[in-house]
């Protein structure tokens, strides 16, 4: 079915669009096969709002008005539309057929499925190509760039054909000592695959963080010689590693009665194992909802409002994980030992943790470039499933299935720590805004897919654009920077304490008055410190 046959009526005129704290606008609207545009004409001065279908998180038709606003008389319908950045818009149509049109043709096209209809395959804008090396790097030229690794550890390409492990990418780093073949049964002893690989090795003493799935050891303890020659080829004689198990210990052992587990003391005698209790899936996606729906209503009292912030809990899902983090910082950077982090399926708390390590740890992951290959390697290479996590967000009335907001939590997280510490990030919060933006609805291929297997099968590097390099260009990079950035060496420690920790309200308030003010300010002070720095 051409994407074309889902528009039923393609444009409306006399269309009234209201948002918050903006007077209504009459104008056209227009539905295309991926976008929703209103333009006003006033006068001779004109203006647009274009909306990517995708970033539709839900459509309401309604004769009620969100914003409170009278309806106009006559037959006319009403469609309000929630977003997945949260913004919402309502538009009030007149005739009812057409706003039922507007609203189906709007559903179907929000909520396509097959990957090569979706936008970033028609996006083509002039001042970028398709041609050259897609990405900002590579396995290998990762590899290459971190001289600590060369002596004990190589590039293995045993997953050339994503036949070991589907949601690994093609090449990983691993212990040189250790074979292909080893490689291949301890991957059978993972859970989908996932065999312990390197994420991150320290500048200063050469300790490594590692990351894998859960061991399929069962109910009958089952045993793995290859995984566990491959750990143990990790600490090299060192006395010690620390394995951090993102579940309880009684999760872990509920786990065995379902095929799955954790390593034993007896079987990795060189290992201490360390659980720490995380929420998933359905469970952190409600939460997304509570807080979001918390952060929507202001008709409560201040105390009413706190309580339902507490109650979402979303921010005991930032503490957990900035917490987890900063554990496996200790034992890296303070006691000197290698740690291998893990939970089920090793695709969302796991990539949660090691980057959130990474960022404290590493001088090079603060930067703009460092922290944008840090996603691209921990996030997209190593296989999180985007388009099932962030099918939907807060508003969709869909029944859950397999999202959940682990990436936005990450931005969450890094938002903590930038303003903890407001002059060791090189970037701002405008970075993480536009992330939080383009991880539910792009212009780019970036995101596209669950694994790098998937983007090659449906050609999303010759047929797309790379967000992140479109982002690292000159004039575009000037808008993320932090003005106040001074590198430093040394590790960030975030604290997790209940008053250190807040509602990221540029995310969540990011539509209200109190956003918008807060917008103007920064720009302001970003102003006033180029002025100064042209003086300088």
């Amino acid at each position: 079915m051409e994407l074309s046959e889902h528009i039923k009526t393609a444009n409306v005129e006399d269309v009234t669009l209201r948002r918050p704290f903006h007077p209504a606008l009459r104008g056209t609207l227009c539905v295309t096969s991926h976008h929703l545009l209103f333009s006003n004409r006033k006068d001779e001065a004109s203006w647009q709002l274009l909306i990517l279908l995708k970033n539709i998180d839900a459509i309401e038709k309604s004769v009620e008005n969100l914003f409170g606003y009278p309806r106009a008389v006559g037959s006319s319908g009403t469609i309000t539309i929630k977003c997945k950045d949260l913004l919402v818009l309502q538009l009030e149509i007149p005739g009812m057929e057409e706003c039922l049109n507007i609203a189906s043709s709007i559903e179907a096209l929000s909520s396509l499925e097959s990957v090569t209809e979706m936008y970033p395959f028609f996006y083509r804008p002039s001042h970028l190509t398709l041609l050259g090396p897609w990405g900002l790097s590579t396995t290998e030229q990762y590899y290459k760039q971190t001289e600590r690794l060369w002596d004990r550890w190589r590039v293995s390409k045993v997953n050339s054909d994503y036949s070991v492990c589907p949601s690994y990418p093609s090449a990983v780093i691993v212990p040189r000592e250790v074979d292909d073949d080893k490689l291949i049964r301890s991957a059978r002893f993972r859970q989908g695959g996932r065999f312990p690989v390197l994420s991150y090795c320290h500048h200063s003493n050469g300790m490594v963080i590692m990351r894998s799935s859960q061991p399929l050891t069962g109910a009958n303890k089952k045993r793995c010689k290859e995984d566990e020659l491959l750990l143990q080829a990790v600490i090299d004689g060192s006395e010690l590693g620390y394995i951090i198990d993102l579940r309880s210990a009684q999760q872990a052992q509920q786990a065995r009665m379902t095929g799955g587990g954790f390593e034993s003391k007896s079987c990795y005698r060189h290992w201490k194992r360390i659980h720490r209790h995380h929420e998933r899936g359905k469970v952190v996606q409600e939460s997304l909802i509570k807080l979001v729906e918390a952060c929507s209503d202001l008709s409560h009292s201040v105390d009413r409002w706190l309580s339902k912030l507490e109650n979402s809990k979303w921010l005991s899902h930032v503490h957990s994980a900035l917490s987890t983090a900063g554990l496996v910082v200790e034992c890296v950077e303070r006691d000197g030992h290698s740690v291998l982090v893990h939970g089920s399926e090793g695709t969302d708390n796991t990539l949660l943790v090691s980057s959130l390590a990474q960022i404290i740890l590493d001088p090079a992951s603060r930067t703009v470039t460092g922290f944008l290959c840090l996603l691209e390697r921990e996030w997209i290479q190593a296989g999180h499933p985007f388009q099932q996590r962030c099918a939907h967000s807060a508003y969709s009335h869909a029944r859950l299935k397999q999202e959940c907001p682990s990436f936005l939590l990450l931005l969450d997280c890094v938002w903590q720590v930038w303003r903890q510490f407001p002059l060791a990030l090189e970037f701002s919060e405008a970075l993480l805004l536009r992330l939080a933006q383009e991880v539910y609805a792009s212009n780019y291929g970036t995101f596209l897919c669950n694994s790098e297997q998937e983007r090659c099968a449906a050609g999303v590097k010759e047929n797309t654009h790379c967000l992140f390099q479109s982002m690292l260009k000159p004039d575009i990079e000037e808008q993320y920077l932090n003005p106040l950035y001074e590198p430093t060496d040394l590790a960030i420690w975030p604290s997790v304490h209940p008053q250190s920790l807040q509602l990221w309200t540029g995310m969540f308030l990011r539509w209200t008055e109190y956003a918008q003010n807060m917008e103007e300010a920064r720009e302001e002070v970003w102003s006033i410190v180029k002025e100064h720095r042209e003086r300088v």
